[in-house]
């Protein structure tokens, strides 16, 4: 039983490629044409090569914290594969053929350009959060042109989309800091309002004065204290000098009473005393976070500037664009011709060696 032919058994029982010639015209004109094809006419290779910037060398990590900004959506490798996605956009194919003026050196429309732009151009990124743009052409120089302008469009869309989300910021910014100052202002309001009601410029002096007073007292009951006890070894307790210190201890001791009273609305006591520094410690506290808050969202909303100012530094090009000394190889046609050569030889191989029970047409003389 013959076994079935393979795709190279059968063509090399074709009768018209039995002769060598035949073969050699059949293979070796294309695979002479497409090596031809593969090296001229000559290709170039235009490249640019950038990498987005680290956004922590910017300064926005505390304004983005403080807005409850997720940071890892301004990560590295985030950044680039946002730059991949601007770069591959409609927006910047637009500007790109806006600034080659691609229309007239090509002679096509603009949706014809835009399909074009897509096939040629390949962006893509390499280790190390590198993005290369590169494409192939015969004109080196309109190459080169076009992936300049490529880099170009990415940073500027990339400062733009900064520019949109720092204008953003700063409106959240500017109405945080106008809240911040209308409360700052209430609170400095109530503060000074509680300072006159009380008609003191200090109510923790008036705590302390409170306090010395009561000191004062304590100090006065035991002088006079010392005074009777020497006063009796004189005279009897019915002297009228000792009948004057009793009567001077009473009146002190009911001046200490007065001042410990805990009633808040006798003025000289420590009811008045504990309740006006509570309620002026409160003040103060609320005062202070005000402050505080308004501070920091003043000092962020001027940090937008900084932003604004920053937003064009978010690409850094490592290479600029520039066009391969390397000789370019058109790797379709090479392709074509390596197959082609591989079937020949795989033809040649089989009539020397044809399989067993195979039948193969002889050389023709």
């Amino acid at each position: 039983m013959t076994p079935p032919r393979s795709f190279v058994g059968t063509i090399t029982g074709l009768r018209w490629l039995s002769h060598f010639r035949a073969r050699a015209l059949v293979f070796g004109l294309p695979i002479l044409l497409f090596a031809l094809l593969s090296v001229f006419p000559e290709r170039h290779r235009a490249a640019v090569t950038l990498t987005p910037t680290d956004p922590q060398s910017l300064g926005l990590s505390g304004t983005l914290g403080q807005l409850g900004a997720i940071n890892n959506v301004f990560g590295n490798q985030a950044a680039v594969e946002i730059a991949l996605r601007v770069g591959k956009s409609y927006y910047v194919r637009n500007i790109v053929i806006d600034r080659t003026k691609l229309d007239k050196r090509l002679g096509k429309d603009r949706l014809a350009l835009h399909r074009w732009l897509d096939r040629q151009v390949d962006i893509r990124s390499l280790r190390g959060g590198i993005i290369l743009i590169e494409m192939q052409r015969r004109d080196g120089a309109l190459a080169r042109d076009i992936v300049a302008a490529y880099a170009t469009a990415i940073q500027e869309r990339l400062g733009q989309i900064s520019r949109t989300q720092t204008a953003y910021k700063r409106g959240v910014l500017r109405q945080l800091v106008s809240e911040a100052s209308g409360d700052l202002a209430q609170a400095q309001a109530a503060y000074d309002a509680f300072r006159l009601r009380n008609r003191n410029p200090s109510p923790l002096a008036e705590a302390a004065i409170v306090t010395d007073r009561i000191m004062n007292l304590e100090s006065a009951i035991k002088a006079k204290q010392i005074a009777l006890e020497t006063a009796r070894q004189l005279y009897t307790d019915d002297n009228v000098m000792i009948t004057q210190i009793k009567a001077e201890i009473v009146a002190i001791r009911r001046q200490l009473e007065e001042v410990k009273g805990t009633q808040s609305a006798v003025e000289g006591t420590v009811g008045n005393a504990v309740a006006q520094s509570s309620q002026l410690f409160k003040l103060e506290r609320e005062l202070g976070i005000q402050r505080a808050l308004y501070d920091s969202y003043l000092r962020f909303l001027e940090g937008t500037a900084v932003e604004n100012l920053t937003s064009s530094a978010n690409v850094r090009i490592l290479e600029p664009p520039f066009v391969d000394s390397e000789r370019q190889i058109w790797w379709p046609a090479a392709a074509v011709a390596i197959a082609l050569a591989m079937l020949w030889a795989a033809i040649e191989f089989y009539r020397l060696r044809p399989p067993v029970g195979a039948r193969v047409t002889p050389e023709a003389s």
